[in-house]
């Protein structure tokens, strides 16, 4: 077993102080080595934050596009199969497939003058693409880079 903490890689969805929406590759970096309880070995984990969050999953069908929106609400979103992809205001245009994660926290963007708001997103291929989503409450809303990390 390795003695050095892992990281887990993730897309960051942002919206910067003019309202234009980016994605920054983050990494969780707070693992500390600890059981799970009882007779369980110790295993890599980072405890990001406790409390409310709304757990849901989702399937999106082959072609489907959820056109220019902001993230309803702050979220962790992981592929459980197929692939997807987001593109945010700055032309950034990320693919994600199965065990990719990203956090929308693009909230508070503006209307540069040609609709184009948040972000849009897809399915990619010949299959649909399965989310896990964990919705947070407001005081994630509009979470820069780094705020996880």
């Amino acid at each position: 077993m390795s003695d050095a903490a892992p990281k887990l890689a993730y897309w960051h969805v942002w919206a910067d102080d003019d309202g234009v929406s980016h994605q920054t590759r983050c990494a969780l970096t707070g693992f500390e080595m600890q059981s799970m309880g009882g007779k369980a070995s110790p295993q890599w984990n980072d405890h990001l934050l406790t409390g409310e969050a709304h757990l849901m999953f989702c399937e999106l069908p082959v072609g489907w596009t959820g056109d220019w929106h902001e993230n309803p609400k702050p979220q962790w979103i992981v592929v459980v199969s197929g692939r997807w992809f987001v593109e945010t205001m700055d032309g950034t245009r990320a693919e994600m497939g199965p065990g990719d994660v990203s956090f929308g926290g693009d909230q508070g963007c503006k209307d540069p003058g040609d609709g184009k708001v948040g972000h849009r997103s897809g399915t990619v291929g010949d299959e649909p693409a399965k989310l896990m989503l964990v919705q947070l409450g407001p005081k994630w809303s509009g979470a820069k880079p780094g705020a996880f990390d």
